[in-house]
């Protein structure tokens, strides 16, 4: 093991850790020397990055909007490492919908799944994580931008920014760090499945890159660089932040 690995003998929990940014910021986790647990709703999905990733991951399959699945997932955890020194609430979601057409269901569900499972999330996990660890929350540029058929996805993420904050005031005596990540548009299967076909993603993507003053989408890998800094001690008096990687798009 290198002396150079930011997490070397770190545990780290990554929620939606299958696709997307959650994979790429496991891979990122895992080369800085991170044990790393990542969840996933679908068992095929999980075993499948649990091979991409190689050696030192676990995946457990777990719907982080169900507190049983919750409970059983720190059970496992406390089981099999007894700790945690990282937590990333990366599960998460969300579908476009124009005010006047919002239905009961479409709240529900992007609150639960963004809101309510994080707060759950952090909460069951408060017994594992080592006073000094890092809870890392999912965030998006959404939250404080105001994009159009986005309101509910949009005013969860800034549900999920304000947590950051309050949960530094209620963690500081612990010593425990909270921040807020906001992606701005990354090439993600997530991103793609947004839209209804393959020539309206690409559509979807070449018009989210002409938001971004560096031109492009971002990469889950950009993520993970960004996920390891706020892990690491690095960030040791980074704390109650939103840290924007997302190429300019909500900066300018």
């Amino acid at each position: 093991m290198s002396n150079n690995q930011k997490l070397a003998g770190k545990v780290a929990l990554i929620t939606g850790g299958t696709t997307g940014i959650g994979l790429g910021a496991a891979q990122r986790f895992v080369a800085e020397g991170a044990y790393v647990f990542i969840t996933g709703r679908r068992q095929a999905e999980l075993d499948a990055a649990v091979q991409q990733l190689g050696t030192n991951v676990r995946g457990i399959r777990s719907d982080v909007t169900s507190q049983a699945d919750l409970d059983q997932l720190f059970a496992t955890i406390q089981a099999e490492k007894g700790h945690l020194d990282v937590l990333f609430t990366n599960a998460g979601g969300g579908e476009f919908s124009a005010i006047g057409g919002i239905t009961e269901m479409h709240f529900d569900n992007t609150f639960n799944l963004n809101v309510k499972a994080t707060l759950f999330t952090v909460q069951k996990a408060l017994p594992l994580l080592r006073d000094g660890a890092s809870i890392i929350l999912m965030s998006s540029t959404a939250g404080s931008q105001g994009g159009a058929n986005f309101s509910v996805y949009s005013a969860s993420k800034a549900a999920v920014r304000s947590f950051a904050r309050t949960w530094t005031a209620d963690l500081k005596d612990r010593k425990i760090r909270v921040n807020a990540i906001s992606p701005g548009p990354i090439d993600t299967p997530g991103l793609s499945g947004l839209a209804a076909d393959a020539a309206q993603a690409e559509q979807i993507k070449n018009y989210l890159a002409s938001t971004v003053p560096l031109g492009r989408l971002g990469t889950p890998d950009e993520i993970g660089k960004a996920l390891v800094f706020l892990a690491s001690d690095d960030s040791s008096f980074v704390t109650g932040t939103e840290l924007f990687v997302d190429g300019g798009a909500a900066q300018v």
